[in-house]
């Protein structure tokens, strides 16, 4: 699977791990920055990056991570694209709803709250979880769709 990533700086000391961790299970992650930490930097600029590289795909297998400290403002950014369905995620549980209900296609990861074993095991969650396609599900996300 292709994975774009991004961080602000609250996200930016656990993104090269993860980014490790997912390429040594086989995925092709793409980092979106940023390169360096800066702590004035803004989560938008990274939400937009990742965002665009989902949508722009030609892969019906890329899946975008965002990486904040409430993963909170970039769950905001995100969703402002349509075709994107972001979710702060902190547990498994949240990790196979919002991928097997909402077939989300990005994840909004809190590191204020979570160690990297914890984003680990969320994040192989939410890209094992298949998408459920049930009627109202699909039905639900072609509303969002026509949204704004």
């Amino acid at each position: 699977m292709r994975i774009f990533i991004g961080a602000d700086h609250n996200g930016f000391a656990v993104k090269s791990d993860l980014i490790k961790y997912l390429s040594d299970h086989g995925h092709d992650v793409v980092d979106k920055g940023d390169q360096a930490l800066d702590p004035g930097d803004d989560y938008p600029i990274f939400a937009q990056k990742v965002v665009d590289a989902v949508l722009t795909s030609s892969s019906d297998e890329t899946r975008g991570i965002l990486l904040c400290g409430s993963g909170q403002g970039m769950v905001i950014a995100a969703n402002r694209y349509k075709g994107i369905r972001a979710g702060v995620v902190w547990d498994n549980e949240e990790a196979k709803m919002v991928r097997n209900d909402d077939d989300s296609n990005v994840l909004c990861i809190p590191t204020r709250i979570m160690d990297l074993k914890q984003i680990k095991l969320v994040t192989d969650t939410w890209l094992n979880t298949p998408f459920a396609e049930a009627v109202r599900y699909t039905r639900r996300i072609k509303e969002l769709d026509k949204l704004g």
